[in-house]
């Protein structure tokens, strides 16, 4: 009797998720610490919100060479130190006595190690190690950050309440550093070190050489791809996406709702079954992006999350309704199901040049979410509530919706080619498309 050996790829994708999970923990830090730094050092929240900025900024600035990076260093190196990263960034925390080092901290560190094991980190791993079931590979490391906010969320929400702030910072630390040992003795690089195939391969296939050129591509990428008005309509609805999602729900909504009577814990909850049902969200979009009109998703997606912005302020209450249930699932559901279909738009748009313009659409995803995060705080500041950031949030969603509508199809016969890749100054003759 012969048994089947579980190919290696399995692991390495196992090994990956877990990083992913434990890079996340700090994802689920700024909602339930915002107060208690508010009413330990006396910083407005403004300022400590322009931490949070720094992070979601650096982010998605690091996205689009986290790539480079790892195909010059190597993955392991790579993430290895981009979770000793995070363990700095959340471990010296404790230390802090002034708003500049929170930036540092908070902003600066975390910023470099989250962004380094971003969307990048997953493409990498299943470019290289899988050609079967890549795509649902890719969903399940995707849905990695979510199901760490599920963990985290609730469980910094306890250790703030019964032990303070600063026991949560470092078992966000703990959990980034637990994860270097497995990252370093078990995620390999590549399947032809092995003598394998990628899983789902026939043949062996040798990996690319180490070269530095990876982000001089990533810049000619976005040089080129600004010229065209598809790029701008994704990274304008991306953008709003961002603010609407990482920016203002994911950094105020537990703040919010404690303004309102809510205990901490409770809204710490209620956010973590939006990383619940957000799972669900993005693998259903990824099944409807197959069958629906991407532009038609966005539009949606998009004005649905405008419409539940709106209607949040008055959800709002000590104790959680029933109408706050139905928001939570839904804004779950929408959370990231935006990212399929601008992934196949990018796709339709750019040809084989996507996942690099993808990265820099990404990074105005996570620049609208800087921004939003700054600005919510600082109308909390002024204004002592944050409806006013609900209703301009929920009118620029429905803004994103009619940019996604306004995407014309790409006409027959014009085909999108590589040559953005390694193009030169001039424009591949596909790209002079301006959709």
């Amino acid at each position: 009797m012969t048994t089947r050996r579980l190919h290696p790829a399995w692991l390495v994708a196992v090994v990956a998720f877990v990083a992913l999970v434990g890079a996340a923990g700090f994802r689920a830090t700024p909602s339930v610490l915002l107060h208690p730094l508010h009413a330990e050092f006396g910083w407005p929240l403004a300022t400590i919100s322009a931490a949070v900025s720094v992070n979601l900024l650096l982010y998605g600035l690091t996205a689009p060479f986290a790539a480079a990076l790892m195909e010059r260093f190597g993955i392991r190196r790579v993430v290895a130190v981009a979770l000793l990263l995070v363990t700095a960034g959340s471990g010296l925390t404790v230390f802090m006595t002034a708003s500049w080092q929170l930036v540092l901290c908070w902003g600066v560190l975390v910023g470099l190690g989250t962004g380094s094991m971003a969307l990048a980190f997953a493409a990498t791993v299943t470019g290289r190690w899988f050609v079967k079931h890549r795509g649902l590979v890719t969903g399940v490391l995707t849905a990695g950050g979510a199901a760490g906010q599920l963990v985290f969320l609730p469980l910094l929400a306890m250790l703030v309440r019964d032990h303070g702030w600063r026991v949560a910072a470092l078992v966000v630390a703990g959990a980034a550093l637990a994860v270097v040992p497995l990252v370093v003795w078990l995620l390999r690089e590549h399947p032809a070190d092995l003598g394998m195939p990628a899983y789902g391969a026939t043949e062996v296939t040798p990996p690319p050489p180490a070269t530095g050129g990876a982000a001089a591509r990533a810049v000619g990428a976005l040089a080129q791809s600004v010229r065209t008005r598809p790029f701008w309509l994704l990274a304008g609805g991306f953008a709003i996406c961002g603010a609407t999602t990482n920016g203002l729900v994911g950094t105020h909504f537990v703040p919010a709702a404690h303004d309102h009577g809510m205990s901490e814990t409770t809204a710490a909850s209620l956010l973590a079954l939006v990383g619940l049902f957000d799972i669900v969200g993005t693998i259903a979009s990824g099944w409807l992006t197959d069958r629906v009109d991407s532009r038609v998703l966005l539009g949606v997606y998009y004005a649905l999350r405008g419409v539940s912005l709106l209607l949040l302020p008055s959800l709002f209450g000590g104790s959680t309704e029933p109408s706050m249930l139905v928001f939570i699932v839904f804004y779950g559901l929408d959370w990231v199901a935006t990212v399929p279909p601008t992934v196949a738009l990018c796709r339709e748009y750019f040809g084989a040049a996507a996942p690099v313009v993808f990265g820099w659409v990404f990074a105005s995803h996570q620049l609208g979410a800087a921004l939003a995060a700054s600005a919510a705080g600082l109308v909390r500041d002024r204004l002592g509530e944050y409806t006013a950031a609900w209703y301009v949030a929920g009118a620029l969603a429905i803004g994103a919706a009619g940019l996604s509508l306004s995407l014309r199809r790409r006409p027959r016969g014009v085909v999108p080619t590589p040559a953005l890749v390694t193009a030169g100054p001039a424009v591949p003759r596909a790209w002079r498309y301006r959709g």
